[in-house]
This record gives structure tokens, sequence and C-alpha cells, in this order.
């Protein structure tokens, strides 16, 4: 019998991870044994200090590598700059995703008090008197980013599998957690599993044919079989080599949102609650793009010349057709997290636009456009959480007001610009920057990625991601139209003397069940359900802020960043 030799391992060089997944085992510990009374805030400090942990650890490992990757663990582990730079883009998102699920403006947060109780069940609405609260999010929101932090740093593709894995199953679980709106959350819910579940099985695949076809899981190993070096049995099978290498960047490409794996992201987007919607859409896509960066820029070192035209008209299927899916039916929604995600999707395709040449270049402007994108992003939801139905009720002069969820259909914006200025202002900059409108980080992002593909030779795509470009603006200035120049709609129920009248000047009901009217019982009472902005400064008020800022930044004074980006792409070997 083989003995075995234990690997070496860098603890230091693993800190972020380890302070991150660490933090998540101790959340769970936290969930048994601390008082009901102070777990929340526990929670939300772990979770909050791990991720800030994270990002300080990045930082400190940032000049302890050079141009050459460092292998830990053995060879599962790549410590690259290239791989640091997602992971701090990562951690700090995360941080900023995660004070907005800490916020409780309106007296409640978004999750549910037992989220496996059965909606609208006795047992529900016993929890929901008693004030049970949902701390477990904070764990599973640590889990999760634990795994994006590895799914961006292994060579080793049963590790990549298992980091999927660890980042996925956790995401399945907070997307069913909404307060409101419970079967859709549920519904999105197992969407997301099941999609998933196939999406892991073509990357599950796609690994055991390259490691038939080169006899190792390691990337670096792939590469020198499908370059002609070594001996290996399968090492002739071309086929063989292009059906793994397809399998697993259509895993990659689920994660990512690309078409044709995008059919999830709009149901799952709308269902989740806001704050959980805000961290998969930047965390989970700059995950899955460092992957697919690792990934496909490694192999590429040894692709021959056929091989290499295969991928590549791959890649420009994939985005050519996932620019078209999220402009075109991105301008024809009337939901707001449902626009939004059709704009994920569009931009997930621009992205791709970016990596097609697999060069530095490519590599440097993905990065940009990570953060530049996620910062809107995590933004663009933080204000959503903030856009509420109100519901009023009064009788005899006196009223009474209840908040309730989140006013999402297009037509309940209107006239937001009156009622919150520094809110939609901040908004109107986020909608600019995913427009790509010039002084803001999203114009930056689009002219790089756009301007390597140029590089590359793959003008005509870049050429028809300015087109997609410039459709995609008509519905990001329609919203902002929408929310400064349209009057506030109204929405008012009546009923006195036992007749029953409804008159509606404004928004209908929005998707997913939401509450635009309401229905009073009592003779002479009215009740009004309007949109209100919740002010103040809380968590989620301060994450706008945030990002409002670092999109105008990233945009007028672009270069530090820059800079930072073109050193992390020394990384490939």
């Amino acid at each position: 019998m083989k003995e075995f030799n234990a690997p070496l391992i860098d603890w230091a060089a693993l800190s972020p991870i380890v302070i991150v997944l660490g933090a998540g085992v101790l959340g769970v510990l936290v969930e048994a044994f601390v008082p009901a009374r102070a777990r929340r805030a526990v929670q939300v400090l772990l979770a909050l200090g791990a991720l800030a942990g994270a990002v300080v650890a990045v930082a400190l490992l940032w000049g302890t590598v050079g141009d050459n990757a460092i292998l830990v663990v053995g060879d599962s582990f790549d410590l690259t700059p290239f791989g640091l730079a997602i992971q701090g883009i990562i951690a700090g998102l995360a941080f900023l995703a995660v004070l907005v699920m800490a916020d409780r403006s309106g007296g409640q947060d978004a999750f549910a008090p037992t989220a496996a109780a059965v909606p609208g069940s006795r047992y529900e609405e016993e929890a929901r008197r008693a004030g049970l609260q949902q701390t477990e999010i904070y764990p599973l929101t640590l889990f999760s980013a634990g795994g994006m932090l590895l799914f961006t740093a292994t060579d080793d593709l049963v590790v990549l599998f298992i980091a999927l894995e660890v980042l996925s199953l956790p995401l399945y679980v907070l997307c069913a957690t909404a307060r409101r709106r419970r079967l859709l959350s549920q519904e999105a819910a197992f969407k997301y599993f099941l999609l998933g579940a196939f999406a892991s099985a073509l990357t599950i695949f796609g690994i055991a044919l390259l490691y038939g076809f080169a006899g190792s899981v390691h990337l670096p190993a792939i590469t020198d079989a499908l370059a002609g070096r070594g001996d290996t049995p399968l090492q002739g099978l071309h086929a063989l080599s292009i059906t793994g290498i397809v399998l697993l960047t259509g895993g990659l490409l689920f994660k990512l949102g690309a078409a044709p794996f995008h059919t999830w992201t709009p149901d799952v987007y709308t269902g989740a609650p806001t704050p959980v919607t805000g961290f998969m859409a930047a965390c989970t896509k700059a995950a899955a793009v460092g992957a697919l960066v690792r990934v496909l820029f490694y192999l590429g070192k040894g692709f021959d010349v056929a091989t290499r035209h295969e991928v590549q008209v791959l890649l420009w299927s994939v985005a050519i057709a996932t620019m078209a899916i999220g402009t075109v039916v991105g301008a024809v929604q009337t939901d707001i997290k449902r626009l939004l995600a059709y704009s994920s999707i569009a931009h997930a395709g621009f992205i791709l636009v970016a990596l097609v040449g697999f060069d530095d270049a490519g590599a440097r402007a993905v990065l940009f456009y990570l953060l530049a994108y996620g910062l809107a992003t995590v933004g663009s939801f933080a204000v959503v959480t903030l856009v509420r139905e109100r519901l009023t009720t009064g009788e005899a002069g006196e009223k009474d007001s209840v908040i309730l969820g989140e006013a999402t259909h297009l037509a309940q914006w209107a006239g937001i610009g009156r009622k919150a200025p520094w809110l939609t202002a901040a908004f109107v900059v986020f909608m600019l920057s995913m427009a790509g409108i010039p002084l803001t980080a999203g114009f930056v992002a689009k002219f790089g990625a756009f301007s390597a593909a140029v590089g590359a030779g793959a003008w005509p795509l870049a050429l028809i991601g300015v087109i997609a470009s410039a459709i995609s603006v008509f519905f990001y200035v329609r919203l902002i139209v929408l929310m400064v120049l349209t009057p506030a709609p109204d929405t008012v129920v009546e009923e006195a003397a036992g007749r029953r009248s409804t008159s509606t000047a404004g928004a209908p009901a929005p998707a997913g069940g939401g509450t635009a009217t309401a229905t009073v019982t009592a003779p002479h009472q009215v009740a009004r359900a309007v949109v209100t902005v919740l002010t103040g400064w809380g968590p989620a008020a301060v994450v706008v802020a945030v990002c409002a800022i670092g999109v105008v930044l990233l945009g007028v004074l672009p270069s530090p960043v820059l800079d930072l980006a073109a050193g992390a792409v020394k990384f490939v070997p």
C-alpha cells in the first residue's frame, strides 16, 4: 500500500477562506448557544467582522505574490494576484450585501420568521406573532461566500466542484426565506435547486471526460495533455477533450447567468429576498467569472489552432445570445427585479466579450467590470428594499399605517423622485452606470471590455456589444423618466354602507402576488395602499451611499483601480 504523505499547508495563504468559513461554523454554534434576544446582533457582527477580515487578509497577501503562482495544499490551491483580486471583490461586495440583509428600516427584516413553515399556515402566523427571527441566514451567507472564495482559487477540478456545491447549497435555502410572497420565494428556490442540479451534473460529467482524456483533474496537467506533452491513453481523442471543456464551461456559464443557461435568473431574482438577490447578482457572478477565466486561460495555453477556434466560436455564440436576450427581453419588463435580472444577463454577455481573446487585456477588463457592476448592483437592490408599499387605514379621522413588502411593479415607482430625492439620485447613478454613460464606472468597464475584444481581433463582437448596450439604455432611461417626471399613482379602496367599490389611478397589482389595493370591511373606513420610501440612515441607506460614491469615483478616477487590475493579471502560466 502506498504511504500517504500529508501536504504542507500554508494557513496564511488560505486566511481569507479560513476566516469566512470559520466564522460560518461559529455562526452555527451561535444559533445553538447564544440567547435569542442577542442572537441577531451577534450574527450580524460576526458576519461583518469575518468579511472585513477577509478583505484585510487579501490586502496583506497582495504583496506576498509576484508574477508566479504559489501552490498551496499540494497543487490544489493556487495563490495568484488575479485570484486575490477576485476574492477581494467578492468579500467586499458580500460585506455590503450583509449590511442590506441586516437593515430593519421598516421594523422588520426581509426574512420569514420560519422559512420551513407552510405559507399561510397557522404555525407561520404564530411564529410571526411571537416575533421569531431567521438569523440562520448569516452563517448560510458566510458559507456561500467561503465557497465563492475557494471557487476562484483552485486548479483542481474536483475541489472546484466541491466549492461550486458549497457556494450553491446555501443559496438554494436563502432563496426560500422571503418574509412576504412566500409561495413565490419557495418556487424560486425550487427552480434554482432543480436547474442547479442539472448544471452540477454537466460540470461533473465534463470533469470526468477531461480526467479520462488527461489522466488528471489538475488544470496544468490537462493543459499539457491538450498541448501534446506527456503520455496518456486517450490523449489523441480530440472530441473527448472538446466535449469535456464544453460541459465544464456550461456549468460555469450557468452560475454566470449566460444564455442558454439564463432561464433561472429572472424567476429566482424575483422570488428571492431582495437582499439575497443583490448578494447573488454581484458575488456569484464575480465567483463564476473568476473560475471561468482561470479554467479557460489555463486550458487556452494548450489549445491548438482548431481547438482555440472551436472554443472561441462557443464563446462568441454564447456572448451574442446572452446580450440579445438580456437587452431585448429586458426592455419589456414591468417588474423592477425582473428588469434587473435581465440587466444582469446582458452584463454577463458584455463580460464574455472581453474574454474571447484569452489575453491579459481581457482579464484586466473583467476585474474592473466585476467591481463596477457589483457596486451598482448591490446599490440598486438596496434601493429596492427601501421602496415599499404602505397600507394606511383610518376611521373618524384616526389613521394607522402598516409597512408592507417592496413595491416592485414599475408603475409604482412613478414619482419616487419627489418622495426621496437623494435616494432617487443614487439610483439614477446606478442606472446610468449600467447603461455605460460617461463619468460612471459602467462606461469605463464597457470601454475596457470592448477594447479588449477589438485588440483580440473580435471587432464584430465588440460592435454587437456596443449595439446591445445602446438598446439597453432604453429601459434604464425609461425607469429614470418614470421616477423623476411621472406623477405618483394613488390607490383607494372604499367600502360604505355594505357596498364595496374600488378605484385605482395608477399601478396595477405587482407581480408575484403583491398587494396594490386593500379591502376594508368596516363602514366609512378608507384603506389606501400607497408607495413609500423608507428614509433615515439605516444599513441599507449607508450601502446605497457607499455604492453611489464608488460608482462615481470609479468613473471619474479609474486609474488607480485599473493599475491594480493590470498588476493582478500576472497569473497565466
